[in-house]
């Protein structure tokens, strides 16, 4: 049986990872070795990072909700616990988008709020 050497397959190996090291900066994108190690930690953070997106999106989201909301007199908690006990069913994106977009909209549902509340 004849014998197979590895090079090739070493080689595609190798170049898959130093093509994903490309724009690092000195031997992390050159050494194989290193750039393995930076690519690893590379994918890890990037992985991390599309979480950590969602939770500061959301904490933006709140962050106008609130703003808005004392500008209509009342607390994001209230108003969030009111729209809760009306029967209101919006998410926070929506809200947000409604707070900066639409400020009658957004009026109109704080007053649904502290009416339920009250």
């Amino acid at each position: 049986m004849a014998r197979i050497k590895g090079a090739l397959n070493a080689r595609k190996k190798h170049n898959r990872v130093l093509k994903l090291a490309k724009g690092y900066r000195g031997a992390r994108s050159k050494q194989y070795r290193i750039a393995k190690q930076s690519v690893m930690r590379a994918l890890t953070s990037a992985f991390a990072g599309r979480k950590q997106k969602k939770r500061e999106m959301r904490s933006l989201w709140i962050v106008r909700i609130n703003a808005a909301a004392r500008m209509n007199g009342i607390s994001y908690s209230q108003m969030m616990h009111g729209l809760k006990v009306a029967g209101v069913d919006i998410n926070r994106k929506m809200l947000a988008d409604l707070a900066v977009n639409d400020a009658a909209g957004f009026a109109a549902l704080t007053e649904v709020a502290k009416k339920a509340i009250a």
